[in-house]
């Protein structure tokens, strides 16, 4: 993957998917709250423009393609959302909306297909510094909602998502 900071930052994209721009072309890299040396979880996530700045496209992987995914956010005329679909290497997926407020990116999905119990996750991202994005979800598991994970993501050149 090339990080295209510079190119994608000079293209066009969707005006409802704007508040997306600052992260394009943009590699992060975070460790799970819940790390520790011993277990490390590290979350390596990859934005960029696709469809001709139609969508986002966002990939990511967790402790060198243990687990990843694929999301792609688009605007949605008939619900006049941003809506995104995730889709998983463990064979669920999510569909989900995005509001953009104060900053930030609150997103709600729901799950189709097992993924150990959870029906529905939100969350959070934010762009802290410009390259830091702190995130944090909650799970809607056995009809109540439990903390999910929190990660603070640090732009990081080098670190790629890899798929198995």
């Amino acid at each position: 993957m090339i990080d295209n900071f510079n190119s994608a930052s000079t293209l066009e994209l969707d005006p409802h998917l704007e508040p997306l721009h600052p992260l394009l072309g943009k590699t992060y890299r975070g460790a799970f709250k819940n790390s520790s040396p011993e277990h490390p979880i590290i979350d390596v996530q990859y934005w960029e423009r696709a469809l001709n700045g139609k969508a986002v496209r966002l990939l990511h992987s967790v402790n060198e393609g243990a687990y990843g995914g694929e999301t792609i956010f688009r605007w949605d005329e008939q619900s006049q959302k941003v809506t995104y679909h995730y889709f998983t290497t463990d064979g669920f997926m999510t569909v989900g909306t995005v509001d953009f407020q104060d900053g930030k990116i609150i997103s709600h999905e729901v799950v189709i297909g097992s993924a150990s119990g959870v029906k529905e996750v939100r969350g959070i991202s934010e762009v802290v510094q410009p390259d830091l994005l702190k995130v944090t979800t909650e799970y809607l598991k056995a009809d109540s909602w439990q903390v999910g994970r929190e990660v603070i993501y640090h732009y990081d050149y080098n670190s790629r998502v890899v798929f198995k």
